[in-house]
């Protein structure tokens, strides 16, 4: 499950050469790669914010590309206790006044089985196993 860094940066007009084939590798070795409703929300409102349309339609095309996993009520349950969970042991990922993404694309993530890949492994970590996006090295395609 892509986190919104990874899904921003692929959601270029023009993605990064490496970042194209980091997801080019996941798909041609048939690993589901999912984008999160969250993560969606995430990266779309910043889009429209600075009103790159290009960029909007490229997210478009992931998401019809890949797997959409919309938040459901069972979902934003379970990021719930993820929250309460942080605050109590004194571990929260965001401010106590903002709604936490993190939360809420971790139990995303926990509710298909999906690892996340982020650049922000440290406050997912806790929630789900991550893939740190940036790490990833890819092989280039072979030649015909």
């Amino acid at each position: 499950m892509l986190d919104a860094s990874p899904l921003g940066r692929l959601a270029r007009r023009a993605p990064a050469p490496a970042d194209a084939l980091r997801l080019d590798a996941f798909l041609a070795a048939n690993v589901p790669v999912y984008v999160a409703e969250i993560a969606d929300f995430e990266v779309r409102r910043s889009l429209l914010l600075h009103g790159l349309a290009e960029s909007i339609a490229a997210l478009d095309v992931l998401k019809s590309r890949l797997i959409y996993v919309p938040i459901r009520s069972a979902v934003m349950l379970r990021a719930a206790q993820l929250w309460a969970d942080a605050r109590r042991t004194g571990r929260p990922t965001a401010d106590l006044k903002e709604l936490d993404c993190d939360v809420i694309l971790a139990a995303q993530a926990l509710s298909v089985g999906a690892d996340v890949a982020t650049e922000n492994v440290a406050h997912l970590v806790r929630y789900v196993q991550t893939i740190n996006w940036t790490a990833i090295q890819p092989s280039p395609p072979s030649a015909p």
